[in-house]
Parts: structure tokens; sequence; C-alpha cells
């Protein structure tokens, strides 16, 4: 156990104070995503669910009203499924530029060091080195990977948001309907009142 730890820490020695704050928009970043995993897996099924069952108890029987209704409702929905988007692409574009950073200081480093001691010292340049390397490749395969999560996350908000756009257009067409048969009903059976002779005195 104290062997890869001990790895771990000379890692993040090598790769200088960058790596650090590399590591913690890293850990950010993942929380973000795990988190809009968590709600499109687990939360937003529930919330259309209790959505759909509230149209279908107390349908809106004016068409122009169940259309601003439905679309208030959508744009709810698509505020939640694509909170914390805009933060996690910011985070993923930081991380280049970071790693960026880290290759100016570590370059910064090396020629430091040169100054001092000319080429004669190749242990003091090759740490200079790899702190201009590491912080870029770490930036590199962060940005990447969160890049490739966040285009499944937006895919999958879009796909929900038809998902629930569907439902809810499906749900104002049938209280419509219902309450234009419940219309006609109640015409037909005054037509059919009127139309019955009235007793005579």
């Amino acid at each position: 156990m104290a062997e890869p730890l001990f790895a771990l820490r000379r890692f993040f020695d090598a790769g200088g104070p960058i790596l650090g704050v590399i590591f913690l928009v890293a850990v950010v970043l993942w929380m973000l995503i795990i988190e809009r995993y968590w709600y499109h897996w687990r939360l937003f099924p529930r919330e259309l669910a209790a959505l759909h069952g509230r149209w279908r108890l107390a349908p809106c029987p004016d068409r122009r009203l169940a259309e601003k209704m439905r679309f208030k409702d959508l744009s709810v929905l698509r505020q939640r499924l694509t909170a914390s988007l805009p933060l996690i692409r910011t985070l993923i574009a930081v991380c280049p530029l970071l790693g960026l950073l880290g290759t100016v200081t570590g370059m910064i480093h090396v020629f430091e060091t040169m100054g001092f001691s000319g080429t004669g010292n190749p242990r003091a340049m090759a740490a200079g080195v790899s702190m201009a390397t590491i912080p870029t490749m770490s930036g590199l395969v962060v940005a990447l990977s969160g890049f490739l999560f966040s285009i499944r996350l937006q895919r999958g908000c879009e796909s929900r948001a038809a998902l629930a756009a569907d439902t809810l257009t499906r749900e104002v067409c049938m209280g419509c309907a219902l309450d234009g048969a419940a219309a006609l009903e109640t015409a037909g059976n005054k037509e059919t009142h009127n139309a019955l002779p009235t007793p005579s005195a």
C-alpha cells in the first residue's frame, strides 16, 4: 500500500505545483459529471413521471393555456437537464491551459538551471523537463476524457428533452380531446332535452 502512495507522491512532485491545480480541477469536473449522470438516470425519470401524472389528473381545458403551461414545464425540465453543463465545458477548456502553464513554468526552471550550472547537470535539467511535460500530459488527459463524457451528456439532454416534449404534447392533445368530447356530450344532452315535448297542464 505504501509503494503506490510513494509513486503517486513522486509523480506529483515531478509535475510541480501546477499538477496539483490540475488534479483539483479534475476532481471538481468529475464530481459534476457524476452528479449529472445521477440526475439523468435516477431523478429525471421521477420528475417526468410526476409531471405526467399531474397532467393526467388535472388536464387543462383551454388549448392555448395548456400550450403555455406545457412550454413552461418543458423550460423547467430543460434547465434542470442542462444544469452544470456550461461549468463542465469551462473546466474542460481550462485543463489544457493549465497544462500549458505547467510547460512554461517547467521551461523557465530548465533555463534557470542552465543559467546557473550550464549544461553539466543533466539531473537538474531533467527535473525541469518533467515539470514541463507532466502537467501538459495530465491536462490533455483530463480534458479529453471530460470532453467525451460532456458530449454524451449533451446528447442525453437532447433525447430526454425530446421525450418530455412528446409526453406533454400527447397529454395536452388528450386533455383537449376529452374536453371537446365532454362539450359535445353536454350540447347533445341539451338538444335532446329541448326536443322533448313539454307536458300539458
